[in-house]
């Protein structure tokens, strides 16, 4: 490695951080933490106003901020993070919450794909991950807490029950539609009447209608197929 490379690698600019935390430990210990990793933290702030003034002053690659703020303690935080990521399209985002926030986590990575974090506190504790994380939004790349994964994909199932069907019971499902018995369906899909049955009582459980008198399951899982064709 030459000296001149040296030179162009230490004299890169440093990231440029505005921080809104407002509990006083975590926000100095997460300004040690950045400054000791290299970060150049613009401003830390305790809540949501002076946050917003502080990224229009300083114009910063990335801002790390807490969801809960004053006055309120309910969405300033995420509130005045969505206005950031509006106003300054080209300033990362990472948010910070305690708690898994599903509604604020779609909202923040429903219009951007890129430079957006969601992670939650604990998180922190762990500062080489922490740090990762950071470089990896500032650079442009999504960082979304495995939390928040899980709650997202299990909200997105619950409200779409039929996207938990696996193909084959899909398939199934649509023959069911058309009016075939289970034996009509297993000849379709050169399947044993076994097999069939089986498929059917997994969509029966996988749309939750549990047995019931009359027991007319058959006619509400074809209901909802036909209702998601529409």
């Amino acid at each position: 490695m030459t000296d001149e490379t040296v030179q162009l690698e230490t004299t890169q600019p440093a990231t440029r951080v505005v921080l809104a935390e407002d509990s006083v430990l975590l926000r100095d210990g997460i300004v040690r933490l950045l400054t000791s990793a290299g970060f150049d933290v613009a401003a830390a702030c305790p809540d949501a106003d002076s946050f917003i003034e502080a990224v229009d002053e300083h114009r910063p690659d990335l801002v790390v901020v807490d969801v809960r703020m004053p006055p309120t303690f309910t969405s300033e935080g995420i509130v005045a993070a969505l206005a950031v990521r509006d106003k300054h399209r080209e300033t990362a985002v990472m948010v910070l919450s305690q708690y898994v926030e599903e509604q604020y986590a779609t909202e923040l990575v429903a219009a951007r794909s890129k430079g957006v974090g969601y992670l939650l506190k604990d998180r922190v504790a762990d500062t080489s991950d922490f740090i990762a994380a950071l470089r990896d939004v500032a650079g442009g790349g999504t960082v979304l807490d495995p939390e928040v994964v899980t709650q997202l994909l299990t909200r997105a199932r619950h409200a779409d029950p039929l996207a938990a069907l696996t193909p084959r019971e899909r398939d199934v499902l649509d023959l069911m539609a058309q009016g075939r018995t289970n034996s009509a369906i297993g000849k379709q899909l050169y399947v044993s009447d076994g097999a069939v049955e089986k498929h059917v009582t997994s969509i029966f459980t996988k749309l939750d209608l549990p047995p019931a008198e009359g027991d007319h399951r058959r006619v509400l899982a074809v209901l909802r197929w036909l209702d998601q064709e529409d």
